[in-house]
């Protein structure tokens, strides 16, 4: 048998480097398709896992406004038994209360309003107011006074109601009058004569004007 010449052994070699140099390249293409470098500032993209969503989270809720603040107004309003009435005044933080039953029984309270709405105020011989401001519209509360407790309630009062008083030295004598002008226009006072109390005159809402044994007084808003 005779020996395949060199020239056959030649051609097959360049054969089988033909094949290996496309196969090669075939390969090297692909590789380059698959690492291609990212465009700088483009991201990657997102890997996604079955069942989750790829979208952004939601922003957090914003916390829960705070408790709005207390008012500077004026309240006005008869017990729960109707046997007296009570208005409070608040400005600033501070509040004012009078509470009378329009014969002989009255007290001037005073204190503090927290910021919740809360109110504790103290007036002479142990009397005392705890209230709360409701919505600002209305303040719910109890009034300690000569060992009983009074419930109430005074909405908010439109001037002219609210809380009014007037002092003067008539003919020798310390007056000292208070009076609560009911949403309606009813009003309930003491006036005080040096000491001895009694239902007070009526005063003209609209100008506080008010006569007292024959002489002319102003009484005025009360306000802390």
């Amino acid at each position: 048998m005779k020996r395949p010449g060199p020239l056959l052994t030649l051609l097959a070699g360049l054969l089988l480097a033909v094949f290996m140099l496309s196969l090669n390249a075939t390969t090297g293409v692909r590789n380059a398709s698959s690492s291609r470098p990212r465009t700088p500032g483009t991201a990657p993209p997102a890997s996604a896992t079955p069942g989750k969503s790829t979208s952004p989270p939601s922003p957090s809720p914003s916390a829960s406004p705070s408790a709005s603040p207390v008012p500077n107004a004026d309240y006005a309003g008869r017990t729960d038994d109707d046997s007296s009435a009570v208005a409070v005044s608040l400005r600033d933080g501070r509040a004012i209360a009078y509470f009378c039953d329009g014969h002989d029984k009255e007290s001037w309270l005073k204190g503090d309003v927290r910021d919740d709405g809360t109110l504790r105020l103290t007036g002479k011989n142990g009397a005392g107011l705890d209230g709360t401001l409701r919505d600002g519209r209305r303040i719910r509360g109890t009034v300690e006074f000569g060992g009983r407790h009074y419930a109430f309630t005074a909405d908010k009062a439109v001037k002219p109601s609210g809380l009014y008083r007037a002092t003067a030295t008539v003919r020798g004598a310390e007056l000292d009058g208070g009076w609560i002008v009911l949403p309606g226009g009813r009003q309930v006072g003491i006036l005080d004569r040096g000491g001895e109390p009694s239902a007070a005159p009526v005063i003209d809402p609209e100008t506080g004007a008010v006569t007292v044994d024959g002489q002319k007084l102003t009484a005025r808003p009360v306000t802390p």
